[in-house]
């Protein structure tokens, strides 16, 4: 992993042409930053857990990439946090946040003020001298050939201050990691624990659901249709009058209620995803809406199943949604592979303010289920509208 000290090692004549002393600088400049502000953190922590904390350890870990070419985080914040909730404290990291508040940026203020203000003051020395005799770190410095010497001085100085302050970034970066990155090996075990589990549970819930399509389909859906022949051999030998009139009422109800139990099943557990694949799926989805929809399904091949009764779920949820509150004169389904990643939009012209928050709506448990599977489900739907539900999913 290439660092800014590693970078002033290996080409310390290019050095101060590259971008890494001011990375330093910066560095160390928002280092003070997060000293004086990590405090009111601490306190929290102290009161309500280890959160905010591991928001600090978070934040300090994105400031390393100013210094230090570091891979993407394998491992989200929202997982980090849940993560945190199952483990022991970190003394390492709340260490690393005690020396932050009380040390480092107290160094870091001191170096910075002396490396930048006192290379600038001898670096105008020739125009500050013009008025009057300055004194430069106890030199003192008249107009004249003194004053561009002063100004020469400061340009080695200025170049000497730039990889000082580099080897002072590349210090403290290294303790920061050594402190903040002592338990990512317990944590990436925890959150990938933390996921299994909850796949697990989606992977249950669907053999549930299963098993409760098959008793209605081979249990309850038989029943019915018995029911159904049965009124209607009735029917044949009762003779006109009150007692055929109730038997064509109870054949309707019976054949009614066989359809009501169908829709059920096929909401339960929807057989033409299972055979034809999500593209077949959404569009008998939309065919039964009673707004007119549009579908674009640009896939090749089929999905994991987690993945595609996820999203049929999602079209499902949204299209009754808007057939119920949305007003909309039209609304479109479209679904794509994005590299790796599964993308489903479902938009409508309708009044807006819909949302995926809360217990009371629909999409609520659509969103905890693709939670699990590492994706993301976000409505965007401003008053008067359109609204826009995206579901985002790895695939």
């Amino acid at each position: 992993m290439t660092d800014a000290g590693t970078a002033l090692r290996r080409h310390p004549a290019r050095f101060l042409g590259s971008s890494w002393p001011w990375r330093s600088i910066a560095y160390l400049a928002t280092t003070v930053v997060a000293g004086l502000a990590v405090w009111p953190l601490l306190v929290v922590s102290a009161l309500l857990g280890g959160v905010p904390a591991t928001l600090a350890g978070a934040v300090e870990r994105s400031r390393l990439r100013l210094v230090q070419q570091r891979p993407p985080e394998p491992i989200g914040l929202r997982a980090r946090l849940r993560a945190r909730q199952r483990m022991p404290v970190d003394w390492l990291e709340i260490a690393y946040l005690l020396l932050l508040g009380t040390v480092l940026w107290l160094v870091d203020t001191v170096a910075l003020l002396f490396a930048i203000i006192t290379p600038a003051a001898m670096l105008a020395a020739p125009w500050l001298a013009t008025r009057e005799q300055i004194q430069v770190i106890g030199w003192q410095v008249s107009s004249g050939g003194e004053a561009w010497l002063a100004s020469g001085l400061g340009v080695l100085l200025a170049a000497a201050a730039a990889y000082l302050l580099t080897l002072l970034a590349a210090g403290q970066s290294r303790l920061a990691r050594a402190l903040l990155d002592s338990r990512a090996g317990d944590l990436a075990a925890t959150v990938a624990d933390l996921r299994r589990s909850r796949v697990d549970l989606v992977d249950a819930f669907e053999t549930e659901r299963r098993r409760i399509e098959r008793d209605l389909h081979d249990g309850v859906q038989q029943r019915l249709v018995a029911l159904t022949m049965t009124l209607g051999r009735a029917e044949l030998d009762v003779p006109e009058g009150p007692g055929l009139e109730a038997l064509h009422d109870a054949q309707r109800q019976a054949e009614a209620a066989l359809a009501d139990l169908r829709s059920t099943i096929r909401g339960i557990h929807p057989r033409v995803l299972v055979d034809h694949g999500l593209a077949a799926a959404v569009h008998e989805i939309a065919d039964r809406s009673p707004v007119p929809a549009t579908v674009d399904v640009r896939l090749e091949g089929r999905l994991p199943p987690p993945v595609e009764q996820a999203a049929y779920f999602v079209v499902s949820e949204a299209l009754t949604n808007v057939a119920r509150h949305s007003r909309a004169r039209r609304v479109g389904v479209h679904a794509w592979r994005q590299g790796q990643t599964f993308v489903l939009t479902v938009e409508d012209d309708g009044v807006g303010g819909a949302t995926a928050h809360g217990p009371g709506t629909g999409l609520a448990g659509l969103r905890v289920r693709l939670d699990a599977l590492g994706g993301t489900l976000r409505v965007t739907s401003p008053p008067g509208g359109p609204t826009e539900m995206r579901m985002e999913c790895p695939v």
